[in-house]
């Protein structure tokens, strides 16, 4: 009986010990928090061939273009498991040809909205509250939109509000913001993936996680804009809505951290689709907005992401939508494919500097090839005729730091058949990007 009641405080004690030992090394509990970003983009595009163009095409003389940014995040809590954030932000710029030309636009930061004045508008304003159920506590660094303390490995959380739904979704480590990594919108997120958004990248809306160690299932709906590409949002959102559903899960490989995703959507909205267009128009040049009803488009995407050691990481998209309506919030894609790596300088005595490569091929659906064959234009993409080809784009980024929270990026893009136009380019792109964070 005493040998067990040692024991038994033996182990009692050694649980305590190691319970103490992970609560101090979570970071201490944030009331609130303030952090802010800027982020300035130059590019050159020199000229490129091409043998005819469109009312939709990239230019092809030589063209600069130019984005800025800048975010304020505020973040407080409320009460209890509840977290409310507020991004006021600021934009401006000059995008190429008018935002046309490509599936895969070279500048990430680039609106669809942004002008040479500066426009001050609500990035986000939303509340996370989190039910905790349980397992060892996770430690939370402070960042944007995000407040330092701790999380339970078994949760439940619902995020409310104005927010971009990729704030949620598809959050991929190496390749899913345009102020710190690739710059390309391929590269942000699944480039099938007609995500809910206004011309600015923002929708409002809620999404549902529950998070059990290595599983998360989240799931949520959000407004779609009230007309293509368009700022305005559509209210209704029990009759226009986009619904995603997301299963993840953590993954190990030779002692490396990894993840795996699967992700289906579907949208509800008034949209055109290519083959109405083209049945209508019969001889003419077909064009979506005259044949838009209540249609619903459905996609997946599939990703995956791999450490590699601390100094260098892996991860791959594959992504497809039905191509049979019209872009309504995202890129001109619906087939995509992407892979890259990244690689902290480490390996040669920079251990600050981050390299990344990445490759994509972007494609269209017969019926959207037969659309723009017969001379019909779409959000972003329209050269008159087309000889298809998928666009392929490699893209390559060094990151450096300069000084206090600063870092410079030098980027380069080959863009090969742009706008899925084998008769046009290739192109290539040189970008420039200053960004500040603290």
């Amino acid at each position: 009986m005493l040998r067990l009641t040692v024991q038994s405080m033996a182990a009692w004690l050694l649980l305590t010990a190691a319970a103490a030992a992970r609560a101090d090394e979570l970071p201490p509990e944030e009331a609130w928090n303030a952090h802010v970003q800027a982020t300035y983009v130059w590019q050159r595009k020199p000229s490129f061939p091409a043998p005819y163009s469109g009312p939709a095409s990239l230019l092809p003389q030589r063209e600069t273009g130019y984005s800025f940014s800048a975010t304020a995040a505020f973040g407080v809590r409320p009460w209890t498991g509840a977290e409310l954030y507020f991004d006021p932000e600021v934009v401006q710029g000059k995008a190429f040809s008018g935002l046309h030309g490509l599936g895969g636009m070279s500048n990430g930061e680039q609106q669809k909205t942004s002008g040479p004045n500066p426009t001050l508008y609500r990035a986000r304003l939303f509340l996370r509250h989190t039910w905790d159920l349980g397992g060892d506590r996770q430690a939370v660094e402070s960042d944007m939109n995000q407040l330092a303390g701790s999380v339970a490995g078994r949760r439940l959380v619902l995020t409310a509000g104005n927010m971009a739904v990729s704030d949620i979704f598809d959050n991929n480590t190496y390749a899913h913001d345009a102020r710190s990594e690739f710059l390309n919108w391929a590269l942000l997120a699944h480039g099938a993936w007609d995500f809910a958004a206004d011309a600015r990248g923002y929708s409002w809306g809620a999404a549902l996680e529950y998070i059990d160690g290595p599983w998360a299932l989240r799931g949520g709906r959000f407004l779609m804009p009230a007309e293509s590409n368009g700022l305005a949002l559509d209210k209704r959102i029990f009759r226009h809505f986009g619904d995603q559903l997301e299963l993840e899960r953590a993954t190990t490989l030779l002692d490396q951290p990894g993840k795996l995703r699967l992700l289906v959507f579907r949208d509800r909205a008034r949209m055109g689709g290519f083959r109405d267009a083209l049945s209508m128009a019969g001889a003419d040049v077909p064009d979506v907005a005259q044949v838009r009803r209540e249609r619903s488009k459905t996609g997946i995407g599939i990703g995956a992401e791999q450490a590699l050691g601390q100094d260098a990481g892996l991860f791959a998209r594959a992504s497809r939508n039905d191509g049979e309506s019209e872009t309504y919030a995202f890129a001109e894609i619906e087939r995509s494919l992407s892979a890259g790596i990244m690689l902290h300088g480490g390996a040669w005595g920079r251990e600050a500097d981050t390299l990344g490569v990445a490759l994509v091929r972007n494609g269209l659906s017969a019926a959207h090839r037969a659309y723009l064959a017969a001379g019909g234009v779409g959000a972003f993409i329209g050269d008159g005729r087309l000889a298809y080809r998928p666009e392929s784009i490699a893209e390559a980024y060094y990151k450096m730091p300069l000084g206090w929270r600063t870092e410079l990026t030098l980027d380069v893009q080959h863009i090969a058949n742009p706008g899925y136009n084998r008769a046009r380019g290739p192109v290539d792109v040189g970008s420039l990007r200053l960004h500040f964070h603290y």
